[in-house]
């Protein structure tokens, strides 16, 4: 796509992007520089954003990884946006202090329902091979034990303790338990099965990506480019965004409770605001 704006401006690619790995700004090999890889490619890149449908409610912090998506879109790439069905039912365990609830997988096809209307108003869903909807239960539920047996072999249990939440989590004796070790070999699957070229999340989300990066070497594919977010400080301009602090502004509200939230946001987070959102 040599002949595509990305050849010539790329300010919307590094709008609001805390890190890209791997990143060789002065290569030339378009498998270490993202900005060559746009370049020189010959077919729109697929871009990979998992989404694990835990709640039914969508934030603006989670807003911020979905519009980066979406300019890559507008620049002729395909974005490929996974709902996490199967995951979702064990949660990730990032930045988390013990175990997750586990959902129902009924609970989770009713929050997915809610949030592909919630990401509709963001996303390019008209324009053909600009958009691919895809459920990871897709690919996991095939995975029998002889299938399941080769992915574990890939990491060791100390590389699983080198995630900061686990580590902590270790060193505080909080228990963690074994299926929590598979959520980021699902994660990472999920790039195999949809041949990422690149893969967004938050900043909390390196090592899940680098996962992905691992496997993909593991199964002869090309690696995907791993782009990461800033989390968005929440209203209160001391926490991440979450609705369980209060500190949210929901994409399903109404216009009037948005502004009457946001007018209240600190002046200090107004620039990251305006660069994010």
């Amino acid at each position: 796509m040599s002949n595509s704006p990305t050849s010539h401006d790329l300010a919307w690619l590094y709008r609001g992007v805390s890190e890209i790995f791997p990143d060789q700004p002065e290569s030339q090999n378009p498998n270490e520089n993202l900005a060559k890889r746009l370049e020189k490619t010959d077919r729109p890149l697929r871009i990979k954003l998992g989404i694990d449908p835990t709640a039914p409610d969508i934030h603006l912090g989670h807003s911020i990884p979905v519009r980066k998506l979406r300019a890559f879109q507008d620049a002729g790439h395909t974005a490929v946006l996974i709902i996490g069905d199967f995951t979702a039912q064990i949660g990730d365990p990032t930045g988390k202090s013990e175990v997750r609830t586990q959902l129902t997988a009924a609970q989770v096809k009713h929050n997915a329902e809610t949030y592909l209307e919630q990401v509709r108003p963001i996303l390019d869903f008209q324009t053909p091979g600009r958009l691919e909807i895809r459920y990871n239960s897709e690919w996991h539920k095939e995975l029998d034990l002889s299938k399941m047996i080769p992915l574990f072999a890939t990491m060791t249990v100390g590389q699983m303790l080198a995630k900061e939440g686990f580590a902590l989590r270790y060193q505080q004796e909080n228990p963690i338990y074994l299926h929590e070790f598979l959520y980021p070999l699902l994660q990472g699957y999920d790039s195999v099965a949809v041949n990422a070229d690149v893969e967004l999340g938050g900043t909390d989300q390196k090592f899940n990506l680098a996962v992905g990066r691992d496997l993909q070497r593991h199964f002869g594919q090309a690696t995907q480019f791993g782009l990461l977010l800033p989390l968005l400080l929440g209203t209160d301009g001391v926490q991440k965004m979450s609705k369980s602090l209060g500190n949210y502004v929901g994409l399903k509200e109404d216009a009037l409770s948005m502004y009457s939230k946001l007018e209240k946001t600190a002046d200090n987070l107004l620039e990251q605001y305006y660069e994010l959102l």
